[in-house]
């Protein structure tokens, strides 16, 4: 494996027309760029929220299923945002992004977050993912790698036979919420605009997007090795994904770190923000 390489300049990419393949439509908003507030963004034919934090070379955090940037995130913005400039995006369902029709899915979201990432004129940047998010951030490395100069992937795993113990027989006889301890959705009334009878619909969602993805086509051990990008392979030593699960993930993976958490969960980030942030950081420069 390479080592660190310190010094690097973030250089925007020019601004491309339909050469990136961005439709009419995502082209009909640019978004702002202002810090610290919320912004709008149109991908993919639907709204899609998001923030951005402090400045420097960009780092996108891309949160777990059914959460939220305040809830997956804030910690870490604080932590992150003297010295980068953060990109929080919500998921269609999640969070304040509305709901769109159908299945939820890692190739939209995929498709959707670099759709904004390629309206806010960004490549080569760092990425960082927990749980879905982790999903996400690999399956960006692999489709558009041009995006992606390094990731940070935590509790995420490439089919639901990645789920430690009896998690995949659990999540088919429990709600979502109940799988994940109680925290999926838990703010969900205070920020979508769905409303709160539309909470079942989401976490019904959820289960179904747990239970048969990631798909072979969107996700495998075989598309990992196509990765060139520098990842950072977390999980907790009791994590929802198995410990043998992350370190297939890890072998997989043609440059890749691994670090698995003592005494720690699922959430690895916001049970441990005194470990992962300053290591994150290191790894990141």
């Amino acid at each position: 494996m390479k080592s660190l390489t310190f010094g690097e300049s973030w250089v925007p990419m020019s601004i491309k027309t339909a050469s990136l393949g961005i439709t009419a439509a995502l082209l009909a908003l640019v978004p702002a760029r202002a810090s610290g507030e919320g912004h709008w963004a149109t991908v993919n034919g639907h709204r899609m929220y998001y923030e951005i934090h402090g400045g420097g070379r960009p780092l996108l955090l891309l949160h777990g299923g059914g959460n939220n940037i305040v809830r997956s995130w804030e910690r870490q913005i604080a932590d992150f945002s003297p010295t980068r400039e953060v990109i929080t995006p919500e998921q269609s369902g999640n969070g304040h992004s509305p709901d769109v029709a159908g299945p939820f899915s890692y190739s939209q979201m995929t498709e959707d977050t670099a759709a904004l990432l390629q309206q806010l004129d960004l490549e080569g940047v760092d990425v960082v993912g927990w749980s879905d998010g982790g999903i996400i951030a690999l399956m960006l490395a692999i489709r558009h790698p041009g995006l992606v100069r390094r990731v940070v992937a935590t509790g995420a795993n490439t089919d639901p036979s990645g789920f430690a113990g009896n998690g995949v027989a659990d999540l088919r006889a429990s709600a979502a919420a109940t799988m994940m301890g109680g925290d999926v959705l838990k703010d969900y009334d205070s920020f979508s605009p769905d409303g709160p009878g539309h909470a079942p619909v989401v976490e019904e969602k959820l289960k179904q997007l747990w239970l048969t993805r990631p798909v072979p086509s969107e996700l495998s051990m075989e598309l990992l090795r196509t990765i060139q990008a520098r990842v950072l392979v977390m999980a907790g030593d009791h994590d929802a994904i198995s410990l043998e699960h992350t370190l297939q993930i890890y072998r997989a993976l043609p440059n890749a770190e691994l670090w698995i958490l003592p005494d720690t969960g699922h959430g690895t980030f916001l049970e441990r923000p005194d470990w992962t942030d300053p290591l994150v950081l290191s790894f990141l420069k």
